[in-house]
């Protein structure tokens, strides 16, 4: 056999693709995304819909388990993947936001802040000396040309979508997002679709149904999570 093809052979570092043309280790890391909680993400004329599996073990303490967080005030993030990983580029998207608003006085497009986290992404599957991200997030939010989705890959690429979803249950999302998703949605219609999507992925997995959800309105371009009840209200109409 040919050293070419030797398991493992291009196993330890990034640098270095595979005859070919792979590198394993972004495909390791988004083999963990694969693995991960399911994230949600659908856009409407209304706004932007976020929404997350909460798996919490236990012993854990519900209060510090977390998927979806607030980047600014008019747009957030879902991730799936190491926590670790996320929360460092989380931070970095906050910085860049504040920065934005500082130097040019205004909110930081959507896909410009996408665009930033990937460049960081990107990078570390260049040099040696680190790992890929573990991680892949949903970025949403409202800024000055509308509603907008964009998911990020380990590797540093990104996509917008009207509608999407990461994560262990992402096949099942997928189908009922390719059957029930309209243009013309509402923010209710939206909203419910959402938890409807989680709802299924966790019930093929034998998981219980803990999920959580925020919104960005185009009215008010304010990030907002639902509140529990609001949230077990539409986890009951998609049972």
């Amino acid at each position: 056999m040919s050293v070419f093809r030797q398991p493992g052979a291009y196993d330890h570092t990034i640098t270095v693709f595979s005859p070919d043309g792979r590198l394993f280790q972004v495909e390791y890391a988004m083999e963990l995304v694969n693995r991960g909680a399911t994230v949600v993400g659908i856009e409407c004329k209304e706004g932007v819909v976020l929404a997350a599996e909460e798996n919490v073990e236990p012993l854990e303490d519900a209060r510090d388990s977390w998927k979806i967080f607030r980047v600014d005030n008019h747009f957030g993030a879902a991730i799936v993947g190491l926590s670790s990983d996320a929360r460092v580029l989380i931070d970095q998207a906050r910085m860049d936001a504040q920065s934005n608003k500082l130097t040019y006085d205004e909110p930081i497009d959507i896909e410009v802040a996408t665009e930033k986290i990937c460049n960081i992404q990107q990078t570390y599957t260049q040099h040696g000396g680190g790992r890929p991200y573990g991680v892949s997030i949903l970025f949403g939010g409202v800024d000055s040309t509308g509603p907008h989705i964009f998911d990020t890959h380990p590797s540093g690429t990104y996509r917008g979508h009207k509608a999407t979803a990461i994560g262990a249950g992402r096949e099942t999302v997928l189908a009922i997002l390719k059957e029930q998703y309209r243009a013309d949605l509402s923010f209710d219609e939206a909203k419910a679709l959402a938890v409807k999507c989680l709802v299924k992925a966790l019930q093929a997995r034998q998981l219980p149904n803990r999920i959580k959800v925020a919104v960005i309105p185009t009215t008010t371009k304010k990030f907002e999570m639902l509140p529990d009840q609001a949230v077990e209200g539409l986890v009951k109409e998609a049972t």
